[in-house]
């Protein structure tokens, strides 16, 4: 058993185990990728601790949160850990490397394994995150795949992974297609920490030597938003534009979101949001669509009158060689089609 200095983040690869001792709602919110959550205090621990602490003083909280942590240590010991071997190596992490994984820490090495812990615990590991994603989003050798809605632009990113490219796909990081009705049925999105942390996961597996393709993006993917340093890298690389006619990107729409005839109601409520821009009566024509669920002519005048003008402006404000783009034509977005889209931009980088 050794009791080398606390860990650094980089070393963590060198453990069977990942342990966060933070409460599960703290490990909800966002955790070291690969970690189990095996709480020292759970989260109603951690209130009733917090409240004697505020009322009686540190003495009597630790008093309490002492015979709290020893009861979920032991707990552990008998359940998830209890068939351990002897040279078993896991690695420790809290909020900040204090008490709760320090105690951890103690009883597994008293047990005889070799657990160390995590130096700065979750704070450090933002600290990580954050390092990386300023320093790795400069160096990415992006292409930014653009087209108007409905082009199947995340189907083809899709594509190109299975083809052996690289991709950044940040509509699957944030869970969300990134429009108004974007939202997946039954998907919540991450928290903005857990997807940077999905994100950094990304960034460090990629060839930074290699193109990479990523899907033209706003600032935001639902409630997450980008990070600047991606935005403006994404903003200064080159584009490349997928050409469909408008009966294959309704074709396709009708495919990709038939799930949105589910909920005419909710549908319909989420229009809403347009009044401002499309006026009393153009709403009411798409919102009874909606609640009929007659998707086809409220896709039609979607494309047609939002999100078609939409595109044109934004994405030559926003893409510096938006003029200088290369484009490919789709004759259909049907899984064939798809699959040659992808096959075609791999050969334009």
């Amino acid at each position: 058993m050794s009791a080398r200095g606390a860990v650094q983040v980089s070393e963590r690869h060198e453990f069977d185990c990942i342990i966060d001792a933070r409460s599960p709602s703290e490990f909800a919110l966002d955790h070291i990728p690969g970690a189990i959550n095996c709480p020292v205090l759970d989260d109603e621990e951690r209130r009733i601790v917090g409240t004697i602490y505020k009322q009686q003083g540190a003495f009597e909280a630790r008093r309490v949160g002492g015979a709290m942590v020893a009861a979920n240590l032991a707990r552990h010991l008998n359940g998830r850990f209890a068939h351990m071997p002897h040279n078993w190596k896991p690695l420790v992490y809290c909020w900040r490397g204090g008490l709760r994984s320090g105690s951890m820490v103690a009883w597994w090495r008293l047990v005889g394994w070799d657990a160390q812990q995590l130096a700065g615990g979750y704070k450090r590991w933002r600290q990580h995150v954050i390092a990386q994603i300023e320093a790795l989003c400069p160096q990415l050798q992006l292409h930014v795949v653009s087209g108007a809605t409905g082009s199947a632009k995340t189907r083809v990113l899709h594509a190109l992974a299975e083809q052996g490219a690289q991709v950044l796909d940040l509509e699957g990081l944030a869970r969300h297609k990134g429009s108004l009705l974007g939202a997946m049925p039954g998907v919540p999105q991450p928290s903005q920490k857990a997807f940077e942390t999905q994100l950094v996961t990304v960034l460090e597996g990629l060839d930074l030597s290699l193109p990479v393709f990523v899907e033209a993006e706003s600032r935001k993917i639902g409630r997450i938003s980008l990070p600047t340093v991606l935005v403006e890298r994404m903003r200064a690389s080159p584009c490349l534009e997928i050409e469909a006619s408008p009966e294959a990107r309704l074709a396709f729409l009708l495919r990709d979101y038939a799930y949105l005839g589910d909920d005419g109601a909710a549908l319909a409520e989420r229009l809403g949001a347009l009044r401002e821009l499309h006026g009393k009566e153009v709403i009411a024509r798409w919102q009874g669509w909606a609640e009929r669920s007659e998707l086809a002519p409220l896709f039609a005048e979607l494309t047609a009158l939002h999100y078609d003008p939409l595109y044109a402006r934004s994405q030559a404000q926003h893409f510096h060689h938006w003029q200088a783009r290369r484009t490919v034509a789709a004759e259909a977005l049907d899984e064939a089609g798809i699959q040659r889209l992808a096959a075609q931009l791999r050969d334009l980088v």
